[in-house]
């Protein structure tokens, strides 16, 4: 009794939070000399060595117990956050908080249940696994807001390295530089924070471990009895097991990531037109230029949103009414894209390889083998000189050669002397007319095929150029001053409904570009096939989940057209709701089929040996 009183006085003087149930800690005298007698190694309180926050708790006693209450209290409210908090923006409510968590009534348990040192481990151990916890909901938070899907821990690192380079690109190196010291900064205060506070809280339970263990005791039958009865507020479950489900989900995340591996390596084995001849590809399509141009982020969302659908129908008719009127048909349907939100390089690739590319692992599983795409059939006939123009390209882009392309045209090489708009580095009827005079335009000049990526309708949209008189374009000098008539990001992102606006402008101005071109530079022999890579990001697509994207046939030869028959697209450059809908990754083999030898002999335009495909759902 003698001795418990002892280590009682000692920590009750010292305020160090020292468990009782550890024993008599840093001395190995027993005596009992009053608990106010000063240990050997230790200088009075008043002395020399006694710090300013013991003589501030001895001088403002009130004001101390109040921090250390508040302290307390806010430790416990982090904990509460870094298991409550969900890891998708629109979850984030007041009821979301007010729940019981089942991981949080068994880590309690644990740590009341554990020897001394085991629970000190225990506990910092917990505090480091919720604050990466925490930093990964928040991680999910970004990815829902841009992909609308959750962050994969096994394939998406790669990708702060892209929005990294996305960022420094939207708002300059010290934009850049602030970002990722903000990213750190955050990444080690809610380790340590949380590490501390699953500590202090750990060390309180201890020392009031009776009353600790009737709180748990009470909210596991709490919990027990919630999930049994279905308890909820709001429609919010009142008991959750939400961080359990996460990492389970996960862990089956990373293992299907694994797996992908072997399933995609068998996948892209299988090419119906592996052994064709190079004389019997395309025949459909000999001496024409054919274009395969992506609009960045047309997506579903632009033609069939109430808000969008009048305005940019109104440029799609205007555009179909043009072309018609130049001599040209065309003909649209809708493709299911394997990303939403961005990722356009996987939806471009799964586009031209005819494989499903869902993710990185994949995409350079594909860039590092022998799988032919659109472009290298092109290049294979030897009848079509292959070019590729990426103005959105501002750095070496190895897996150019991969596509087959003959010469690539990056912002660097299209001679634009204007600003950037946001992201975009080259306005797009600059980069149509660029391509106009280093290519199309040439004189003596053999058939292309030409892979064209237009960027001005990649997010932030802000600002936005727009069409002026093509004969004035010049150098791109021009646009210095249509881009001080544009908005300013920083205030456009601060309202959902000016970002739709701003997006819905970037989608008239891309469209009416190509267009444009079109009616101006296209002829007998041209064939532009033309479509969105992905949706745009949720703030713009109200969260929905739909991948579809438009795709579009023009051509003024009519034999061109008649060879695509019997896909029911749609005439004109908007397809009907109910257009056909093929998972992008089946555009390969049916347009592969619809111009070869047999083509158009009604064969329903299905293609062959679609078995390399995973489908949309793969």
């Amino acid at each position: 009794m003698q001795l418990f009183t002892r280590s009682r006085q000692l920590s009750d003087h010292t305020g160090s939070g020292a468990d009782p149930a550890d024993g008599p800690t840093g001395t190995t005298d027993h005596t009992t000399a009053p608990a106010d007698t000063p240990r050997p190694s230790e200088e009075p309180p008043d002395g020399p060595a006694a710090t300013r926050r013991g003589r501030w708790h001895r001088d403002h006693p009130r004001a101390a117990r109040a921090a250390t209450v508040g302290t307390t209290v806010l430790a416990g409210a982090l904990l509460l956050f870094a298991l409550l908090v969900p890891n998708r923006v629109e979850r984030l409510s007041l009821e979301a908080f007010f729940r019981i968590p089942a991981e949080g009534v068994l880590l309690a348990t644990l740590l009341l249940a554990l020897p001394p040192r085991p629970r000190r481990i225990a506990a910092v151990v917990s505090g480091v696994l919720l604050g990466l916890f925490t930093v990964l909901k928040m991680v999910d938070m970004g990815f829902y807001q841009v992909l609308a899907r959750p962050f994969d821990l096994v394939l998406d690192w790669i990708l702060f390295d892209d929005a990294a380079e996305f960022v420094r690109e939207s708002f300059g190196r010290g934009g850049q530089i602030l970002a990722v010291i903000g990213a750190i900064v955050l990444f080690v205060a809610l380790l340590t924070l949380m590490t501390l506070a699953a500590v202090r809280i750990t060390n309180l339970m201890v020392r009031h471990r009776a009353s600790a263990a009737r709180t748990t005791l009470v909210l596991g039958v709490a919990w027990i009895t919630c999930v049994t009865l279905g308890v909820q507020i709001t429609g919010v479950p009142l008991a959750t097991k939400g961080n359990a489900e996460m990492l389970a989900n996960r862990l089956e995340q990373a293992r299907a990531g694994l797996r992908d591996a072997r399933v995609f390596e068998q996948q892209a084995a299988v090419d119906a037109f592996a052994d064709t001849p190079p004389d019997q590809l395309f025949t459909g399509l000999r001496g024409k230029d054919v274009l395969f141009t992506f609009i960045e982020s047309y997506g579903r969302v632009a033609i069939d949103d109430p808000a969008m659908a009048e305005p940019i129908g109104t440029v799609l008719q205007e555009g179909t009414d043009s072309l018609k009127a130049a001599g040209f048909e065309s003909r649209s349907g809708w493709l299911r894209s394997p990303v939403t939100g961005a990722g356009s390089w996987l939806a471009h690739s799964t586009f031209l390889s005819g494989l499903w590319i869902k993710n990185q692992q994949r995409y350079r599983s594909l860039t590092t083998s022998d799988r032919m795409t659109l472009t290298n059939y092109f290049r294979k006939t030897g009848d079509w000189r292959t070019v590729g123009l990426v103005p959105g390209v501002r750095r070496a882009w190895p897996e150019g050669k991969y596509f087959g392309l003959d010469h690539i045209y990056d912002s660097e090489h299209l001679g634009y002397r204007g600003p950037y708009f946001s992201w975009t580095p080259v306005p797009d009827q600059f980069s149509m007319e660029a391509f106009e005079r280093l290519e199309h335009g040439r004189e003596d000049r053999e058939p292309i095929m030409a892979e064209i990526i237009l960027a001005s309708s990649h997010n932030p949209w802000s600002p936005n150029a727009r069409m002026i008189d093509w004969d004035d374009l010049g150098d791109g000098s021009v646009f210095h001053e249509i881009k001080k008539e544009g908005t300013d990001p920083a205030e456009v992102w601060q309202d959902p409904e000016k970002v739709r606006t701003e997006y819905r402008k970037s989608i008239e101005y891309s469209l009416r570009s190509l267009t444009g071109w079109m009616e101006r530079y296209g002829d007998e022999d041209t064939v532009l096939v033309f479509l969105g890579d992905h949706q745009p990001v949720p703030t713009v697509t109200a969260g929905s989940t739909d991948k579809d994207v438009p795709v579009t046939i023009v051509a003024r030869d009519e034999k061109v057209l008649d060879r695509v028959a019997d896909w029911n697209w749609t005439d004109g450059l908007k397809p009907a709701p109910d257009a056909p809908t093929w998972g992008m990754d089946e555009f390969r083999d049916r347009f592969m089929t619809a111009y070869g030898p047999q083509g158009g002999k009604g064969d329903g335009g299905n293609g062959v040996g679609s078995g390399g495909s995973s489908g949309p759902t793969g």
